[in-house]
């Protein structure tokens, strides 16, 4: 009977995270490709990718592998999507389309979990109170706040290859950009050991990403201020 009652709690996580997290995600790579069509890249375009379908999206590790070892181990329901092609010799400004490229990701994570939060007031302000998934709407607008807030948080770390090295590398030149770019390299074990220490209860990024984790939180008590 726990078996199957384990089961039904990750069914019903599942349930709630899923929406809020593909959508995350998706929008994500989308806003890449959509901004890069505007400086002249319709690379994305050209291979479908400039699309809200979620399989022309999915990573099998990153979308489906990932966050299901998470809802598992009773983590929040995080992951990736495949990242959409990108050519920056075609921006008609290199400078700029770096920039703004990369920025457009967790910039769309930021207004989109912005708009949960807005939503998520409407609902409970507004809904009918015997509604029967009043509580189930709620908790998948909260759980879009917390996943848009945090891979926009985690994409803006400007340590390669996330977004916020890409943002960075567009002012760099010369020697100074090799070295920086070259960082790749240890993204892997960067990554690993941050993973690490979290599980021993080390903060590590946690000071970057708390602010705009707490910022995603705030958000109803302001929208709901505002129809108070």
């Amino acid at each position: 009977m726990g078996f199957q009652l384990d089961i039904q709690d990750i069914i019903l996580k599942i349930a709630q995270c899923a929406p809020g997290f593909l959508l995350a995600i998706i929008i994500h790579e989308y806003a890449h490709g959509y901004v890069a069509k505007l400086f002249g890249d319709d690379t994305a375009e050209r291979e479908g990718r400039l699309t809200f379908n979620p399989s022309a999206h999915i990573d099998p590790m990153g979308t489906i592998l990932f966050p299901l070892i998470g809802v598992i181990a009773g983590w929040a329901v995080i992951g990736w999507a495949r990242p959409v092609p990108v050519i920056p010799r075609n921006f008609t400004d290199m400078k700029k389309g770096m920039f703004w490229v990369s920025f457009a990701g967790p910039l769309s994570n930021f207004i989109l979990g912005t708009l949960s939060a807005f939503i998520l007031v409407l609902v409970l302000l507004f809904a009918p109170s015997d509604f029967s998934y009043l509580e189930q709407i709620a908790q998948m607008l909260k759980y879009s706040i917390f996943i848009n807030f945090l891979l926009g948080a985690f994409n803006i770390i400007p340590f390669p290859p996330l977004d916020g090295s890409r943002m960075v590398a567009a002012y760099l030149k010369g020697e100074t950009l090799r070295r920086y770019e070259s960082l790749a390299q240890y993204a892997p074990m960067v990554i690993l050991g941050v993973f690490a220490l979290s599980i021993m209860g080390i903060p590590t990024i946690h000071y970057i990403i708390m602010p705009f984790i707490k910022l995603g939180n705030a958000l109803p008590l302001f929208f709901y201020n505002m129809f108070s």
